[in-house]
């Protein structure tokens, strides 16, 4: 028989038989009696105590339990927090599939999806020893992909580093190699064919518009317009 404890009755959703005992509730392991995989889940198992479903497992946790086993109070709870951290773990693998992430943002996909509080610290400390999550890498990541992909200006790539919640120190080691005037004249060149049979003012405005929204200032914009500009008609000139 388990402890014995003054005014508590707990039922046996919980997996605990509660006798009353002299004015007390006093607690009584209960034997596992089935382990059965979920019909529409092959990856959990529901466990049944004393003939009676109990509770649902990930069968990484199952495989710890045997037919006839004693499982009491404690090792109940310790079984539903450890399912909580799996079931969250595989959330958080499923939102790595397509790309890194920072830390940050599985944070906010876990509470998203209602993953208790305590259950996400050990998720990150796993996906960290695992090398999933790193979020310096990340942001050096997130930073080479724009600038092979999508180019744009050092103060927009700040922004959305910080909107994945990363920090100053990081911030500062992943932007350090990046240089505003080459990346506006490589997505200016890669832009500049659609507007070549403008006049030189709307090719001007076109092409100075796009960059700006690709977060580069006037100091950058004007001399790689400037540059696009006479490339363009150099060849022209020299093609003639």
């Amino acid at each position: 028989m388990g402890a014995c404890r003054l005014g508590v009755s707990l039922g046996n959703s919980r997996g605990v038989r509660t006798v009353r005992m002299r004015g007390c509730f006093c607690l009584e392991n209960m034997k596992v009696t089935a382990l059965k995989q979920q019909a529409r889940n092959n990856g959990r198992v529901n466990v049944y105590l004393d003939g009676e479903f109990a509770l649902g497992l990930t069968k990484i946790l199952a495989v710890r339990l045997s037919i006839g086993q004693q499982l009491d109070e404690a090792a109940l709870e310790r079984l539903k927090r450890a399912d909580a951290v799996e079931v969250a773990y595989e959330r958080a693998l499923h939102f790595l599939e397509t790309r890194p992430r920072s830390e940050a943002e599985i944070r906010r996909r876990l509470a998203t999806a209602k993953v208790p509080e305590e259950a996400v610290e050990p998720v990150l400390v796993r996906l960290r020893g695992a090398g999933l999550v790193d979020d310096q890498a990340f942001a050096s990541y997130w930073v080479e992909n724009r600038t092979n992909f999508r180019p744009r200006s050092k103060r927009l790539l700040l922004q959305e580093l910080r909107l994945k919640g990363l920090n100053d120190e990081q911030l500062q080691a992943a932007l350090a190699q990046v240089d505003d005037a080459s990346s506006a004249y490589t997505i200016a060149k890669q832009r500049a064919g659609r507007f070549r049979a403008l006049e030189h003012l709307e090719f001007k405005q076109k092409l100075g518009g796009f960059l700006a929204r690709r977060g580069f200032n006037y100091d950058t914009i004007e001399p790689t317009v400037a540059r696009v500009w006479k490339e363009l008609h150099e060849g022209s000139e020299n093609e003639a």
